[in-house]
């Protein structure tokens, strides 16, 4: 990217970025089993959703969310394991709302897990542009100690899970879940439920890869398939087709707004995706952050004198 659309992206991004969170009420947070198939949950709590997997084989847990939940998580694993010891963690992307629990997964024995590129972001300071803040290294102990550069299957309790890698979308260390005998997937933030994503720009997200990876998982999802998002609800193969398609109208619209060389206050006063925000902007990404993340990327590109295509 040249040197001044470098800096359009990131003034873009920062523009739609929101004041620093609120202090969270760690205390007020429940963590919530929703069984799934034998030996199979979802867990809901605060952060990034969870899939257990726990039997006579130990317990494997998808994503940890927030560090000062790990004693409420470990409290639910041990509970609907039946006290299995946990064995592995598996993280599905970098972003500290499913690594935080890392280290504690680590202290209690499991071995975790994920992509070569998530361990090289936990070990350094990592920028977001989409917030414009920095968040601290992990922990050593969190750091994954198994990486795979493709994908990598787990056998237990009766289940292969597949852990697949995909080319860059919501991140660039992005991950499924695959659970082919009882018909679960896992999709990490490839699939926010009924809202407007985070596409982490900083970290190789673009709108056009979070639809890739839409048709990816498409492709795998069938009728009956019981769908765990990163964010939202329990869903299926439809949920997942309108948040594909959702996404396609997003980029169809903007795309030539940037074009065009519109600023992003010109491209939110046009409104381009206001009969999409009903149904779309009501999540943790408002209108005004996800807009900015998308003009963002797509300014990478599309704007007057980026490289061509």
């Amino acid at each position: 990217m040249r040197p001044a659309l470098a800096v359009l992206a990131a003034a873009l991004l920062l523009a739609a970025a929101p004041p620093a969170a609120a202090q969270r009420d760690w205390g007020k947070v429940v963590i919530q089993p929703q069984p799934l198939a034998e030996g199979l949950w979802m867990l809901t709590g605060l952060g990034g959703n969870l899939l257990l997997c726990a039997g006579p084989d130990g317990a494997l847990l998808v994503d940890a969310q927030y560090a000062p939940l790990a004693g409420r998580i470990r409290a639910a694993v041990d509970s609907l394991g039946g006290g299995a010891p946990l064995r592995f963690g598996v993280n599905t992307h970098y972003h500290g709302d499913h690594v935080g629990g890392d280290s504690a997964l680590a202290a209690a024995g499991a071995a975790v897990v994920a992509h070569e590129n998530v361990r090289a972001r936990m070990m350094v300071p990592r920028y977001n542009a989409t917030f414009g803040d920095t968040t601290r290294a992990t922990p050593r102990e969190g750091w994954p100690v198994l990486t795979f550069a493709d994908s990598a299957t787990f056998h237990l309790n009766g289940h292969a899970l597949h852990v697949v890698h995909l080319p860059p979308g919501h991140t660039d260390g992005d991950a499924y879940v695959w659970v082919p005998a009882a018909d679960v997937l896992h999709t990490g933030d490839l699939l926010f439920n009924g809202t407007y994503p985070v596409i982490d720009v900083s970290a190789g997200g673009s709108v056009g890869g979070m639809i890739r990876s839409a048709d990816d998982l498409l492709a795998i999802a069938g009728p009956a398939t019981r769908v765990v998002p990163g964010h939202g609800p329990l869903g299926d193969r439809e949920a997942l087709r309108r948040f594909r398609d959702m996404l396609a109208t997003v980029r169809d619209r903007v795309t030539p707004l940037v074009a065009q060389g519109m600023t992003l206050e010109q491209i939110g006063a046009a409104k381009p995706l206001a009969d999409l925000d009903e149904t779309w902007g009501k999540g943790f990404m408002r209108t005004e952050r996800f807009l900015g993340a998308v003009v963002a990327d797509l300014a990478r590109t599309h704007a007057p004198g980026a490289p061509a295509r």
